[in-house]
């Protein structure tokens, strides 16, 4: 028997190993099955090499939780270890098994790789005691054990072991009974080990006999060593691909698309990334990318490994570039990552293009549910802008697509205004800028329909990367105003007339919560209709752009301004102009004559003052000036309560007020009970 202590350089760096090794304990079980995997993977090299003549046998590594002694095994038929090779690389932390069996068999070194190294030492962060039981496959070899408590001190003994390999016993620790579950065992195989190159076998199947489940003598393998991206795609079909993905993600949709991945230069890569279906904000979710080294899992958190873009994608990666044992910040900053994140995106992106280019009719028929990823991916990186382009589409009203030069061409010479602008109209719900539509229809121009999540900063890009180009929505302006092809037509109104008919519109127009009118009168043609609200592009888009970016929330937190625009041209409009100057003309002149008076006056005032310096100008002279702009301000006032008295008992001002506020869905409780009512009235 042998006692010792382990070779560390200093006393307190072994329970520095055993607590920070790894940031999640849960981790000790994908590098215990590692280590068994590795060994069993290392018997078969020797076997193929001829260098064990001996039959391999059943290679299956098991996993065996007995509940009451507390204790979790974890079983092997591998190379197994000797004495000296327990003590040189189980004691001598600094040393690693492995690097003697690559240095002898490195042509082989990928297939092979793992270690007993400070992996092995993780199993202390959830057991009290760990055994190790153990036989090498070499001839003569004699089973030893090695046993530790968690401090320093080792035990060797001689032990009995008919067969080759190793048992690792972890005694689970009081405070990680939750290691003792056979449903959480199940789970983190599931998790860490469900693609592991060596069949696990976790308990017995069960079968349903006499009203209960029984356990069968037929082992539980838990894994596939063969997962679908090992293998060469030309032997795989549709099926195959999309009975993978409902084991990966059950529940999920079909996906769109899926890459098969397949590189070994400049570095090695293997996987398959599956376009999924979104339907809601629900499905955004990242973090279902698994990332794997040789078949074992490492994370599924791959932002900074995978471009931005991608993360939203599902799918496996699996790399031996990729360390195991290593921080996610380490690998964001890892040099062969960084080439494999942009092998990933020109991989995509020249499969989207070969979709495109051999079946436009399918891609085309995808492109509503494909769009969120392509937009995220130009909005994001600029070389796949680059890329994207060409395979990016528009898609219209009436919902034909087009690529952005296809698209370009059409509306080229049509949508042109008079300052060589080129317009690209768009709606984001065709319902409810239905008249918006129609109008601009009624003009010959195409709308583009842009409803998608990302599609209001794809927008603002495009407008960046276009030359000479404007995106604006159809309900943005009136739509002479969208696209000026000449001088606009100005009203036959005077100012006195387009003001007092303004002042009547706005002194009825309804308090809605967070928004702002204002009114103006625009001479729009006789079959245009009387009254239209619009929406600034700018402050729209600024608003809805706020939600996707950081720094311009006060954007968000500003009311929405709307437009009422008054037809001067329309019969409805003329009536009410006609009207008003009948009913309220005699009660306005003297107050719009001294409303003249005060203007003039005030006018004299400024003038006067101009020509002075600020402390020139004496305390009367400041006064008088108060005094002109408080009457005239009072005038004002004035002149706006005839009309505003007058206005409110007009049943047509309210009804085209609420015609125009129902037109976009602005007309809601009270207010669309009233207009309801005054409809039916005005039928009878």
């Amino acid at each position: 028997m042998q006692k010792g202590n382990i070779g560390v350089t200093t006393e307190n760096i072994f329970p520095v190993i055993k607590k920070f090794l790894y940031s999640d304990h849960e981790i000790f079980l994908r590098e215990m099955v590692s280590n068994a995997v590795d060994a069993t993977q290392k018997m078969k090299t020797l076997a193929e090499r001829g260098e064990f003549k001996g039959e391999l046998g059943d290679l299956t590594v098991h996993v065996s939780l007995d509940e009451k002694n507390k204790t979790l095994t974890i079983s092997d038929r591998g190379i197994g270890m000797t004495e000296e090779e327990i003590d040189k690389y189980i004691n001598q932390i600094a040393f690693s098994g492995v690097n003697d069996f690559l240095n002898k068999y490195k042509d082989n070194a990928n297939a092979i790789i793992g270690h007993f190294g400070l992996g092995f030492y993780s199993s202390f962060m959830v057991s009290d005691k760990v055994e190790i039981i153990t036989k090498s496959y070499k001839d003569g070899a004699t089973a030893v054990k090695w046993t530790c408590d968690g401090s320093p001190s080792f035990e060797i003994d001689n032990a009995e072991k008919a067969d080759r390999g190793s048992d690792i016993i972890l005694h689970i620790s009081d405070d990680c009974k939750e290691f003792l579950e056979k449903g959480r065992i199940q789970s983190l195989l599931n998790k860490y080990c469900k693609f592991m190159p060596v069949s696990i076998a976790f308990g017995k199947k069960t079968e349903w006999k006499d009203g209960k489940q029984v356990e069968t003598s037929e082992d539980n393998i838990i894994n596939d060593v063969e997962p679908l991206w090992t293998k060469t795609p030309s032997t795989l079909k549709d099926e195959d691909y999309k009975k993978f993905y409902h084991e990966l993600y059950p529940m999920q949709d079909d996906p769109l698309f899926w890459i098969h991945l397949n590189v070994d230069y400049p570095f090695n890569l293997t996987g398959i990334l599956y376009f999924p279906r979104i339907k809601s904000n629900i499905d955004l979710q990242r973090n279902k990318i698994q990332l794997y080294c040789n078949q074992v899992f490492v994370t599924d958190q791959v932002e900074g490994i995978v471009p931005d873009f991608l993360t939203l994608l599902h799918g496996v990666i699996d790399s031996p570039d990729i360390p195991l044992n290593v921080s996610r910040s380490y690998l964001q900053s890892d040099r062969d990552v960084k080439k494999i994140s942009t092998y990933i995106t020109k991989k995509v992106a020249d499969r989207l293009n070969s979709i495109f280019s051999e079946n436009r009719k399918e891609y085309e028929e995808k492109w509503d549910d494909l769009k969120l990823f392509i937009n995220y991916g130009m909005l994001s990186q600029e070389d796949f802008y680059d890329r994207a382009k060409d395979f990016a589409l528009f898609k219209d009203v009436d919902g034909k697509y087009f690529t952005l030069d296809e698209y370009k061409t059409l509306i080229k010479d049509n949508q042109t205004d008079k300052d060589g602008q080129l317009i690209y109209l768009y709606a984001t719900n065709k319902e409810n800028q239905y008249s918006y539509i129609e109008a601009a229809k009624e003009k010959g121009y195409s709308v583009l329909l842009l409803d998608g999540q990302l599609d209001v900063p794809t927008v603002s890009m495009f407008e960046q990367k276009f030359e000479k180009s404007r995106f604006m929505r159809v309900d943005s302006d009136i739509i002479d105003r969208l696209i000026v092809k000449e001088d606009v037509k100005k009203s036959e109104l005077d100012s006195d007339q387009t003001d007092n008919l303004s002042s009547a519109f706005r002194s009825q127009m309804p308090k809605i919560e967070k928004a702002e009118f204002s009114v103006e009168v625009q001479a729009l043609g006789e079959n245009a209709q009387p009254v239209i609200i619009t929406q600034s592009e700018y402050m729209r888009r600024m608003k809805d752009i706020s939600r996707y970016q950081s720094g311009m929330s006060f954007y968000a937190q500003m009311p929405d301004s709307y437009s009422l625009v008054l037809n001067s041209d329309h019969a409805l409009i003329k009536s009410i102009l006609d009207d008003e100057n009948t009913k309220c003309g005699e009660a306005l002149k003297p107050v719009i004559s001294e409303i003249k008076g005060q203007q003039a006056r005030l006018s004299a005032l400024h003038q006067s003052q101009s020509k002075k310096k600020p402390e020139e100008v004496t305390q009367e002279e400041k006064d008088d000036l108060a005094n002109t702009e408080k009457a005239l301000n009072e005038q004002r006032n004035k002149k706006n309560q005839i009309i505003a008295d007058y206005a409110k008992d007009n049943k047509i001002v309210h009804q085209l007020i609420d015609l125009a506020l129902l037109q976009n869905g602005m007309l809601k409780g009270s207010a669309l009970d009233a207009f309801i009512k005054r409809s039916v009235a005005l039928i009878k």
